[in-house]
């Protein structure tokens, strides 16, 4: 596909992210409209989104802070939240199902590690299924072990990437 752009996220985005939030992500997993908003207002030099075809196709979100909690539910809607933290969390990894299997997450992942470590941050953690451990793998997270967190009432594993390594 060509003409993609990856940029900060804005609040006209607002709607789409949603959009895409909820047809890819299942049940309690999908963050709310007003979750996401928080999230566009909160911290958008840790929002990116992808564009193609004139509209976005996939975006990460995260928060900083100073102190990493993965299972901390609170975190999801920033709450602890400092942009002079040195560690991101993860909180959204997410494609278009249409767009899914093309490379996507891969740019939006090698742009979003490469604006981190710009802004100076150290680390990045996220917690993710299990069957999305090797994708992470391949930009150098490492898998720390189950978390203690039941977001969706689902089990996770928390992984984390080193800054100063790459």
């Amino acid at each position: 596909m060509s003409g993609l752009n990856i940029r900060i996220v804005t609040e006209q985005d607002l709607d789409r992210c949603f959009e895409i939030e909820t047809v890819s992500y299942s049940g309690d997993e999908a963050a709310t409209r007003g979750k996401i908003l928080k999230r566009i207002k909160t911290y958008p030099e840790g929002f990116i989104v992808l564009e193609g075809g004139g509209e976005v196709i996939g975006f990460i979100n995260s928060g900083a802070t100073r102190k990493v909690e993965l299972s901390d539910q609170e975190f999801k809607e920033l709450v602890g939240h400092d942009p002079e933290g040195k560690h991101i969390v993860i909180l959204s990894v997410v494609v278009h199902p249409t767009y899914q299997g093309m490379g996507m997450a891969s740019r939006l992942m090698k742009n979003f590690i490469y604006r981190m470590k710009k802004l100076g941050k150290s680390d990045i953690y996220l917690i993710c299924q299990t069957e999305l451990i090797d994708m992470y793998a391949k930009y150098g997270f490492v898998n720390l072990g189950a978390s203690d967190s039941n977001h969706g009432g689902m089990s996770w594993n928390e992984m984390s990437l080193s800054l100063q390594d790459n």
